[in-house]
């Protein structure tokens, strides 16, 4: 009977690797966004706020370059302001337990959280720095903050169940990407490995606690662009086989069939098509000079997120990683570690 990976691999190999071009829109929105890090204007907003606000300040438009794969083109100025905001916050905690966090505390703007600097480790270090050196706080947090089961929540009343484990999806996957570009911290990483696995890439938290995830689950299933901390399937997907590619431990068929299944059906050109914008309808945090006196509004856009974001159209970033992806799935399978069942994975 012939192996379930023997029929994967020939529905993978049969899919067309596309080329894709960029639209001018976006190119005017590159050069947009690289023309305002290069301004006076970006340094000053992160002097204020490294963070807020959404989604038109540096943050954003180092992070959407950094997906675009262009953190190169990211002005020096911009990250050595970027790099000064995040060691100038109050707090490297996430405060979860009474006294954590001094009396004063904004906890809106004197403290980070998991997925925010997961999604800033690598900016950094695509465009060149040494993370792990300058801010070695950062490494230190993603392993501090780690769940029983592998998993990571931005919501620090989650820390303090001890009746269930209510871990998210949204604030594992930055940080499991972080650490996969250090390489370095194997243990964090199968434990967080394990976790996408254990949720099949798709499905939300079984807990009481973080029900709203597994109603925001099906959402996953369509692509979006640009993720920023926000979770899709192909995106645990792309960051699973670079984990597998990267270690001599199996992948288990079943983590990643259902998943991939769709992606073959849905983009049976090769070409992956926008399917949501995550970041629609939020709002910001609009920081102020003054501590705690910040308000909340409808958050902005700038070109080029608007440029590479358009429903239905198709997404080069997307298409790339999905192509990447196929392309480790095929060389796991040819290995022999993509297997069929959790005996072959031990």
């Amino acid at each position: 009977m012939p192996q379930p990976t023997t029929s994967l691999r020939a529905r993978l190999a049969d899919v067309p690797v596309p080329a894709l071009a960029r639209t001018a829109a976006i190119e005017r929105g590159i050069a947009d966004s690289v023309a305002y890090l290069e301004s006076e204007a970006a340094p000053r907003s992160i002097a204020l706020d490294p963070y807020w606000p959404k989604w038109d300040s540096p943050w954003w438009h180092m992070l959407l370059l950094h997906e675009l794969g262009e953190a190169g083109r990211i002005p020096g100025r911009a990250v050595v302001a970027m790099l000064a905001g995040l060691e100038a916050y109050p707090l490297h905690i996430f405060p979860i337990h009474p006294g954590e966090a001094p009396p004063g505390t904004d906890l809106s703007r004197d403290v980070a959280c998991h997925c925010a600097l997961g999604c800033m480790y690598q900016v950094l270090s695509a465009y060149g720095v040494p993370v792990g050196r300058a801010l070695p706080w950062i490494e230190a947090w993603f392993l501090r903050y780690q769940m029983a089961d592998g998993g990571l929540n931005c919501d620090e009343h989650a820390y303090l169940k001890t009746d269930e484990c209510p871990s998210s999806m949204v604030g594992t996957i930055a940080p499991f990407e972080a650490m996969l570009v250090r390489g370095t911290q194997g243990a964090f990483l199968e434990r967080g490995a394990r976790f996408l696995i254990e949720r099949a890439l798709s499905q939300g938290s079984p807990t009481a606690h973080n029900a709203r995830e597994r109603d925001a689950a099906p959402a996953w299933r369509q692509p979006c662009f640009p993720r920023f901390y926000y979770y899709d399937v192909l995106r645990g997907l792309a960051a699973l086989v670079r984990w597998a590619e990267a270690t001599a431990q199996p992948l288990l068929y079943a983590a990643v069939a259902g998943v991939v299944d769709e992606l073959i059906e849905r983009a049976s050109d090769g070409v992956i098509r926008i399917g949501r914008q995550a970041y629609v309808g939020m709002t910001t945090v609009v920081p102020t000079l003054e501590r705690g006196s910040a308000v909340r509004q409808p958050a902005s856009t700038f070109a080029l997120l608007d440029a590479v974001s358009q429903i239905g159209e198709p997404s080069e970033a997307l298409t790339r990683q999905w192509t990447a992806a196929r392309r480790g799935l095929l060389q796991l399978i040819d290995a022999g570690r993509l297997v069929a069942d959790r005996q072959e994975a031990r």
